[in-house]
């Protein structure tokens, strides 16, 4: 199926014109173990913050990929100015279990921030997660505004479209880059997920990288890659992303999934939206660069 009619009848399917959607036969704990692929934790429930520590303790918990002293990046989506329940960016509560444990890890610093889309000091505190952070009191950890003068160019040597763009010098120079995004629809790329996730900390004109989206965003993922990409999927947006607005088109999930395989994730996220992996371009273009599995069938999928 092209693009083009991929989202139509994904447009179709929320707006409940058709009914059908696909069917996904996920691996149990059990057989999960025999599998020899990427591990995918997945953990439901309606405390958040828990859900979180349950996936990261099934991927080995957070000491496995935190050394003492790291420079640690917890990059959520606070794109926009929205509040919490109206699902358009990273739930404030994986965010700060994240860095809470991340911090007990031992980690010498850590960083949470964003290039928003809407006015940074509305998104970062309407969003919930500055408020959130605030109540943590230690020195290590710092919630903050991207400064333009950290963008450096980089040369994207294994790129198919692209051959340099402006990173965000702290995303580079991050030991542990925790990648968090808030699983949603998005109007020209279908959903945007983990893969999407790095216009975050992307400069320039952000607004080119739409054009030929999916190989684009294949090429910037091998610039930087996530040690963890954990999916904030406790409401998803299933239209009008990626800011939405209407709690109409909220879906409450209560779920939060972990990979250390950033095409994995992308690709169990993208079956709760009732779509194949496979549909989402983003999803098939980081797999043919060899960026990670995006076959379910292949991956070990431990549900908690």
């Amino acid at each position: 199926m092209d693009r083009r009619n991929f989202l139509k009848q994904v447009a179709l399917w929320y707006a409940g014109l058709i009914t059908a959607a696909p069917v996904f036969r996920l691996t149990s704990r059990s057989a999960a173990e025999t599998v020899p692929g990427p591990a995918i934790a997945v953990a439901k429930g309606d405390d958040y913050y828990k859900n979180t520590v349950a996936v990261i303790e099934a991927m080995g918990g957070l000491g496995r990929f935190v050394k003492a002293g790291d420079r640690v990046v917890v990059k959520p989506n606070i794109g926009w100015d929205r509040n919490p329940d109206q699902a358009a960016d990273t739930h404030p509560a994986v965010v700060r279990a994240l860095v809470e444990m991340a911090l007990d890890a031992g980690a010498g610093s850590v960083r949470v921030f964003d290039r928003t889309c809407n006015e940074e000091r509305r998104c970062y505190q309407n969003s919930g997660i500055k408020p959130e952070l605030e109540k943590i009191k230690d020195r290590r950890l710092k919630c903050e505004f991207i400064d333009d003068r950290k963008f450096v160019p980089v040369k994207i040597e294994r790129g198919r479209a692209l051959s340099e763009w402006a990173f965000y010098k702290d995303a580079l120079e991050a030991d542990c880059y925790i990648n968090v995004p808030i699983a949603k629809h998005h109007g020209l790329s279908g959903l945007t997920l983990g893969l999407k996730n790095i216009m975050g900390v992307i400069g320039g004109r952000r607004g080119a990288i739409h054009h030929d989206i999916a190989q684009n965003l294949a090429d910037l993922n091998t610039v930087i890659r996530p040690a963890l990409t954990v999916v904030d999927a406790t409401r998803i947006l299933l239209r009008n992303g990626p800011q939405g607005g209407d709690l109409a088109d909220v879906s409450v999930r209560q779920t939060v999934l972990a990979s250390t395989d950033p095409v994995a994730a992308d690709a169990y996220a993208t079956t709760l939206f009732g779509v194949k992996p496979e549909m989402l371009a983003t999803t098939t273009a980081a797999y043919k660069m060899g960026l990670g599995q995006m076959h379910l069938d292949q991956c070990r999928i431990i549900e908690i």
